[in-house]
């Protein structure tokens, strides 16, 4: 062992790092029992070879280029190769190796399994963005055939008299304007994923007390079963998309209704603080468990749909991607005394 390793030598054997004293003849003159801990190679076994003998046939040229710039004087950092274990298999391998004199002092690191979970990761994403693009071409296809069923149904619907027929197409027209509304979700889904976040119409001044008051009155349409409350202190206008908050507070509105106390009122209530609008809806009942908070604003986070609301689960998440687009933010309160999620948003954002 060269004198250079002598006062090193318990790093030398207890290290599992790979070290070697590699030659320009390209045969490694000393190595550490890290080689047999990482690649199952005696230590006779490495240094009576040329170190080629151990590269992976797809790496060879590469790592000849390597060896051939450190003989020229110049340290390899972090390359990464793949190196023969003596059962046959390949382990990735990444090196370090400084020249000093006519010997090449060298170190490995077996990075095999980060290589394996980077792979995974990135195909994992592929995946997703996969999805995702689908998800958005879905929707979007759907929408004509859809659009046409609609049609369709009106028209006959004109001119039909019998009343059971009559019910059967206002039926079929409920149903499309759910699917249509599921749609609608996928669409804002995957435009938030695949870009950067949900898109805004260009905001304009808005007279928002009309916006929510009508908001609410179709609510109270879907869910005749609850009752509303409301109480605005706000001033008009408001600079938004007045389409994206309707929409914002519409999912928070059907969303209390769904897993509030039916005997207790869902209470919104839009008001002026400081310099920031807050819209505020509140039902009663079991509060949300602290470990269902946490990501609650997510995609498909669990809170919702249940039986009542078949629904894809992305309320939340949509009204979260709407809040952020004016540079707003939504919280989330549930104890006892009930459950809130309130969008704040500057005025004049």
């Amino acid at each position: 062992m060269p004198d250079s390793f002598e006062k090193y030598s318990l790093t030398w054997h207890v290290t599992p790092e790979m070290l070697g004293v590699l030659s320009a003849s390209g045969k490694f003159e000393n190595t550490n029992p890290a080689w047999y801990t990482v690649l199952g190679w005696r230590a006779h076994e490495v240094e009576t070879q040329e170190f080629f003998q151990f590269v992976h046939p797809d790496d060879v040229d590469r790592t000849n280029d390597a060896f051939e710039m450190i003989q020229r004087g110049r340290p390899i950092m972090a390359f990464e190769n793949r190196y023969q274990h003596k059962d046959g298999g390949y382990r990735w391998l990444s090196w370090n190796c400084v020249p000093e004199g006519d010997k090449y002092f060298c170190s490995a690191r077996d990075v095999t399994e980060d290589k394996l979970n980077r792979a995974n990761l990135k195909n994992r994403e592929e995946e997703a963005r996969f999805r995702e693009q689908f998800i958005a071409i879905l929707g979007h296809d759907l929408r004509n055939p859809l659009a046409a069923i609609n049609a369709a149904t009106r028209m006959l619907q004109r001119k039909e008299e019998d009343q059971d027929k009559q019910q059967l197409m206002a039926g079929i027209q409920d149903s499309v304007a759910r699917m249509s509304a599921l749609i609608n979700d996928m669409m804002d889904f995957a435009r938030a994923r695949l870009g950067n976040g949900i898109n805004l119409a260009s905001p304009t001044d808005s007279e928002l007390h009309k916006v929510l008051n009508h908001t609410l009155e179709e609510i109270r349409l879907a869910h005749p079963q609850t009752r509303f409350e409301a109480e605005f202190n706000f001033a008009d206008p408001v600079r938004v998309d007045s389409m994206r908050i309707a929409q914002l507070v519409s999912n928070l509105l059907a969303n209390a209704a769904t897993h509030g106390d039916n005997a207790a009122a869902v209470r919104m209530h839009a008001r002026d603080d400081d310099n920031a609008l807050v819209i505020s809806v509140q039902n009663s009942g079991t509060p949300i468990p602290a470990e269902r908070q946490v990501g609650i604003f997510e995609p498909f986070s669990g809170f919702e749909p249940d039986e009542d609301q078949k629904g894809l689960g992305l309320g939340l998440y949509i009204a979260d991607q709407i809040a952020r687009a004016h540079g707003g933010a939504m919280h989330l309160t549930s104890d006892e005394a009930g459950t809130s999620f309130t969008f704040t948003m500057p005025r004049g954002a």
